[in-house]
């Protein structure tokens, strides 16, 4: 049994260190600006061309919203040379799968296929950006099912509604206040011509990043890369600049009623820093400690010995320029929001006073080194890694050595990180209630 029990163990060891290799990466940039990052992994025959623009949602206009999120649906809608509807079809004929997302600080859009159409991939990438078909036509249509989203996802849907409801509150001027899927008003009042500038301004090769990812030549993916998109005009460059929020000095306090809920939640809610900062990182493992697993402070004290909530989480939701703390529960039977409040910052005062142990500690890391691993074990998480670390954190490598930050942090850390953020007169606390009937 014994030896059945080392042999186990090594082999998970040998697994581990297998998938947590150094990731290989090559960089380099064409004539127009676009950044273009290579990762060549031969094991499997697929192959992901990814294309990360720096737009989202904290880049519109505030009378117009929802616009990155918008271009999300409108460009696949066709281009010079696919026809309208064609997209998709093009992608699942050749075994492919595709797919984009948008969040506050970028869009992402990819394709998977078999590694023989890694010029297909690079060729429909390059007429998203080169020849996309903005008309009338496809603004309509994509605003229906933009409208249909947020009706399933956010107006009908249980407790759809808290993150407008929490970022409206904990921001008052900057963008990040409003919602990635904006205001619908918004793209109904919006012309044409709005949506073909926004393109013309965001979607353009020196706001892009393009990754090559999996079973390719390097000469050949190179070659290609620089006849799709080499020719691209240069867009006129994007001028950011940060608005700063002024900090939080007393407790915010609101409310919102929610039609499709009966269950109440309680939301305490802290401003915190960028995604890029030592700090967020810290509170990455203060979350963990909190709500991560039924062995977590939070889950272990109100779900399973107390019995005070049917729901406990805490996370850290990080973003280019600012991020936001977010501790919610959901009450069971006659408990009230605000006894769960109550229990809630005992566990936040006891990491601000007293340090965790060594086998917490521990503990963080092995799950942060588990992240890590998981992260790295699929070619198509591997692109998206090495975009949102050029785009968002402008520094690729951090797909090796991110790691080495959270293994670095210490316990020490942790009770001042704590100290610092999580406190009730820098905080939002947001009560979700169920909508009372008229009657």
């Amino acid at each position: 049994m014994r030896k059945m029990y080392f042999l186990s163990l090594l082999g998970l060891f040998f697994s581990v260190n297998t998938f947590a290799q150094k990731v290989a990466f090559e960089e380099y940039d064409l004539s127009n600006g676009m950044h273009v990052i290579l990762h060549q992994d031969n094991s499997a025959p697929l192959v992901t061309t990814s294309v990360m623009y720096h737009v989202g949602a904290k880049d519109e206009n505030p009378e117009r919203t929802g616009f990155a999120h918008f271009f999300e649906h409108l460009l696949f809608e066709g281009t010079k040379n696919i026809e309208r509807g064609d997209w998709f079809k093009i992608v699942s004929s050749n075994g492919g799968t595709n797919n984009a997302n948008t969040t506050q600080d970028r869009t992402y859009y990819y394709e998977v296929f078999p590694s023989n159409n890694l010029e297909l991939g690079l060729w429909m990438e390059s007429e998203r950006l080169l020849h996309p078909v903005i008309n009338q036509i496809g603004v309509d249509t994509q605003n229906e099912v933009v409208k249909e989203e947020k009706r399933l996802r956010v107006d009908n849907s249980p407790y759809g509604q808290w993150n407008g409801e929490v970022f409206k509150n904990l921001f008052e001027k900057h963008p990040y206040k409003w919602t990635t899927i904006g205001s619908l008003d918004h793209l109904d009042a919006a012309t044409l011509q709005e949506f073909q500038d926004f393109n013309k301004k965001y979607y353009v090769p020196n706001n892009a990043v393009l990754v090559v990812a999996g079973d390719f030549e390097t000469t050949t993916a190179k070659k290609l890369i620089a006849d799709y998109f080499g020719t691209i005009p240069r867009g006129e460059e994007i001028t950011r600049t940060v608005i700063q929020e002024n900090p939080i000095t007393e407790e915010i306090n609101t409310t919102f009623e929610d039609p499709n809920i009966q269950i109440p939640a309680v939301f305490t809610v802290y401003r915190t820093p960028a995604m890029t900062t030592r700090d967020a990182r810290v509170l990455d493992m203060i979350s963990t400690i909190l709500s991560d697993g039924k062995s977590s402070r939070l889950y272990k004290k109100l779900v399973d010995d107390k019995k005070k909530a049917m729901q406990i989480a805490a996370f850290n939701y990080s973003l280019e320029e600012y991020g936001a703390y977010i501790v919610l529960a959901l009450p069971l039977g006659e408990n009230t929001l605000d006894d769960l409040v109550v229990e809630m910052d005992e566990e936040i005062v006891k990491i601000q006073t007293e340090l965790i142990s060594d086998k917490e500690l521990q503990k963080l890391r092995n799950k942060f080194e588990n992240q890590f691993v998981n992260s790295n074990s699929s070619v198509e998480g591997i692109a998206g890694s090495l975009a949102t670390f050029y785009m968002l954190y402008d520094d690729v490598n951090l797909i090796n050595t991110e790691i080495e930050i959270y293994n670095s942090i210490t316990k020490e850390e942790i009770r001042e990180i704590a100290k610092k953020y999580l406190n009730p007169n820098q905080r939002l606390v947001l009560d979700y209630l169920p909508k009372k009937d008229k009657a």
